[in-house]
């Protein structure tokens, strides 16, 4: 199967709708997964690395907000 070709014939779903569910998907579990780390750096008192995780869920936050944003358009028909 060519990958230039969308299918969602297995799921019902098309694939740039479940790639879109993916990803939403993909950022909250990574922040997540970041919570913890974050733990981690403030137990072992390392404001460096814990600030950098920080920023990482922001961003992943972020991403999770945008891909939410354009999944809702685009089932909603938009």
């Amino acid at each position: 199967m060519s990958s230039e070709t969308e299918t969602g014939g297995a799921t019902g779903t098309q694939d740039k709708d479940y790639n879109l569910i993916w990803y939403v998907e993909a950022c909250l579990s990574n922040a997540l997964r970041l919570e913890g780390y974050i733990q981690d750096a403030e137990r072992a008192k390392d404001t460096e690395v814990a600030d950098l995780f920080r920023k990482a869920q922001a961003d992943s936050r972020k991403g999770a907000e945008l891909g939410k944003g354009l999944l809702r358009a685009r089932l909603d028909g938009g």
